[in-house]
């Protein structure tokens, strides 16, 4: 009994040991765990209220957010909320945020400068929200300035759509086709070879759809050693466009961590394909595309939504080639801002060093995910 005694003492005491640590000094890494208690600091100097704004954003508690706000007479709450999680279904709109970190720019003894990057977590992975906030002292109490982001409005207007659409009509239970039923497409892959990286080994590669007719497509590799024993297989997930139209080619990229390729005798390839029903609306244009050499390698530009319906999610996808055509890298980005009719929005996919100084020529596509029309 005296035992038992002494260990939940013991446990009572380093718990409360615990809680006190985490009060004194808190991981900021701790704003993604929604509701709960929260670390909030007295608001005595301008990274502890950006760290109250952050934690409060991280909670969802937008009026609180909002109310300690210095600038909030210049926009509504309905702004700030729209801002964050966007205007229209986007990425933006079910990311919850992951952590967050803060970085001093200026300070003075009446304001700073303080720059909050926000890292938010979605079912594709995640996305960076970078912004400068200026903050004021007022009496005793520092107030953050909220950078607004006011997303353009689409006037009303008529947008004209010409595009070709496939339906798919399958064999039903009761027709009398035998075996008989709508052909899968022909996918073919027209290139691939593995690279090494610190992390493992990559295969690169790309897939034609050399079909008339639509294909949902996915590409399976097989590692196998030098005796023809498999070591690992892997599937292609977000670092390909699944859905290809007639003549349409997608790159993959499909990762193996912990490999390495001196290890590798050979890979086997398969390709997958289904028949699906397919349009070629949403039509989404590719402007002003740039390619920035290293340092700090981007293939940057501009997508332009031309039809009449909100693109929810936008997946660029960048294929790097050097001076002879050889595929050299795979890179992508998801836009986490929806993409409205005519309103162009950038887009900047990050590429190696290493990769950067070998790239001749680059080729870009999208794919794109849309919730309706207005």
């Amino acid at each position: 009994m005296n035992k038992g005694r002494l260990l939940a003492a013991t446990l009572t005491i380093a718990t409360v040991a615990l809680v006190v640590m985490g009060t004194l000094w808190p991981n900021q890494s701790a704003v993604a765990l929604a509701g709960g208690n929260s670390f909030l600091r007295p608001s005595s100097t301008p990274e502890a209220v950006v760290t109250n704004l952050a934690q409060d954003i991280g909670r969802q508690d937008w009026r609180k957010a909002y109310s300690s706000l210095g600038n909030k007479a210049e926009f509504s709450e309905a702004d700030f909320l729209r801002d964050l999680t966007g205007s229209y279904p986007s990425l933006r709109t079910y990311a919850t945020l992951d952590s967050f970190e803060l970085r001093p720019l200026h300070a003075s003894s009446s304001d700073a400068q303080i720059q909050l990057k926000m890292h938010w977590s979605t079912v594709i992975g995640t996305f960076l929200d970078i912004r400068n906030l200026h903050v004021v002292k007022n009496g005793d109490r520092w107030e953050p300035e909220w950078p607004i982001v006011k997303e353009t409005r689409v006037p009303p207007q008529v947008i004209p759509v010409n595009y070709l659409r496939w339906d798919v009509i399958y064999r039903g239970a009761g027709d009398d086709w035998d075996a008989q039923d709508v052909e899968v497409p022909h996918v073919r892959i027209v290139d691939m070879h593995p690279v090494e990286r610190s992390d493992g080994v990559v295969i690169l590669g790309e897939l034609l759809n050399e079909d008339a007719v639509p294909a949902y497509v996915s590409v399976k590799a097989t590692l196998q050693d030098k005796n023809g024993k498999a070591i690992a297989t892997e599937g292609s997930f977000d670092k390909i466009s699944h859905l290809l139209l007639p003549k349409q080619v997608t790159p993959f990229f499909i990762p193996f961590r912990d490999v390495a390729l001196a290890d590798v005798g050979s890979v086997h390839m398969e390709p997958l394909a289904t028949l699906v029903a397919a349009s070629a609306d949403p039509v989404i244009e590719i402007e002003d595309q740039k390619f920035n050499p290293a340092p700090g390698a981007t293939l940057a530009g501009e997508l332009v939504n031309q039809s009449g319906q909100v693109v929810s999610i936008a997946h660029v996808l960048g294929t790097f080639y050097d001076k002879n055509g050889q595929l050299v890298w795979v890179a992508d980005q998801y836009i986490d801002r929806a993409l409205l009719p005519q309103i162009p929005v950038p887009f900047s996919i990050n590429v190696p060093e290493d990769i950067a100084r070998k790239v001749g020529n680059e080729r870009t596509i999208t794919t794109a995910y849309s919730s309706g029309g207005f």
